[in-house]
């Protein structure tokens, strides 16, 4: 049954083109103008942050829409205080939309004395006031279990899936979905069977953190179109070399999808001297130029796919369906053609 109010989105300054572009999504979903609560984001000389929400939120349904992206700690604490700020002007639910989680990837003890700050930034959420949490591939799903509250986990695959169908069209014969390591071989499966494609495995061994010493390709990619499939891009030092790899096993082409572009430090250098033909991201993380002037990185809008999530998480309806490519292709009518 749908709720009384309308939904109501509110944004951080993470990434306020992604905010822009899911409340136009909206707009077209309910025929109707869907905006961006007016509020200011500051800081004082400090760098504490000050927030001010100007329209009236008593009893609505609200969504805070911001990645934890660099930088992550800024970002998280405007979350938290805009949170907190619309919390005692007392809305009736605020859901944070996060497309991005930062932290993710400290999500258990590898090692003796270190934090797990995922489960931490969990709590840091609950405890603002949070009563909902709608994310985009997490690093590691059992990050849902850190919460104890309701979590969505939104699939960039079935996005993917159709890009990828309609991007090689004629051609998915050819196509190998790869997974740059043994960690990711449920998302390469995923994606794999979407496009029903075969799957292989570049396994890497690492003598210290961030540096790969080496690399073994399972499986036969000779004459393969091969796809990397992974949930985020960093310094892309993994990927470049990954592809290197599948070049040399006898791949006829490198192609990359990833879930979040973090592309840090030197990673849009290395994409575009790299051999990989074209690094696929979602906007999860807002682009910068040299992201958006790299002639072989595509991004990929999430914003219909939120804006639905959204819709149905505020009427009452399944998110999960928005987990199939057909469902999400009436969403991407006009992006993609069908089959």
């Amino acid at each position: 049954m749908a709720a009384m109010t309308e939904p109501k989105l509110i944004s951080g300054n993470a990434n306020r083109p992604l905010a822009n572009a899911i409340a136009r999504r909206m707009s077209m979903h309910r025929g109707m103008s869907v905006g961006l609560v007016e509020a200011r984001v500051e800081r004082f000389n400090d760098q504490e942050i000050f927030v001010e929400v100007y329209e009236n939120v008593r009893g609505e349904d609200m969504y805070i829409i911001q990645s934890t992206s660099n930088p992550a700690n800024d970002n998280l604490m405007e979350l938290l205080i805009m949170t907190d700020a619309l919390k005692r002007s007392s809305a009736s639910r605020i859901t944070a939309v996060i497309p991005y989680f930062g932290y993710a990837r400290q999500d258990r003890r590898a090692k003796a004395r270190t934090p797990i700050s995922a489960k931490l930034v969990a709590n840091l959420l609950t405890e603002a006031g949070v009563d909902r949490i709608l994310t985009l591939d997490l690093h590691a799903t059992q990050i849902q279990g850190f919460f104890d509250i309701p979590v969505d986990n939104l699939y960039a695959a079935p996005v993917f899936a159709l890009d990828i169908l309609h991007h090689f069209k004629g051609a998915t014969d050819d196509l190998m979905v790869v997974s740059p390591d043994v960690g990711g071989v449920a998302r390469a499966r995923e994606l794999a069977k979407r496009i029903n494609a075969p799957l292989s495995i570049v396994d890497k061994r690492r003598e210290k953190a961030g540096e790969v010493a080496d690399m073994t390709v399972i499986g036969d990619v000779s004459g393969k179109k091969c796809i990397i499939v992974d949930d985020m891009c960093d310094t892309a030092g993994t990927l470049c070399k990954a592809a290197e790899t599948l070049m040399e096993a006898g791949a006829t082409e490198v192609h990359a999808y990833i879930s979040h572009g973090v592309m840090s430090g030197p990673a849009v250098e290395r994409v575009m001297n790299s051999v990989m033909k074209s690094l696929v991201i979602t906007d999860s993380i807002e682009p910068t130029q040299a992201v958006k002037d790299c002639p072989n990185i595509r991004i990929v809008p999430t914003a219909p796919m939120f804006a639905q999530a959204i819709l149905n998480t505020w009427n009452g309806t399944s998110v999960s369906s928005l987990f199939e490519t057909d469902t999400l292709m009436p969403i991407y009518e006009g992006m993609y053609s069908a089959g």
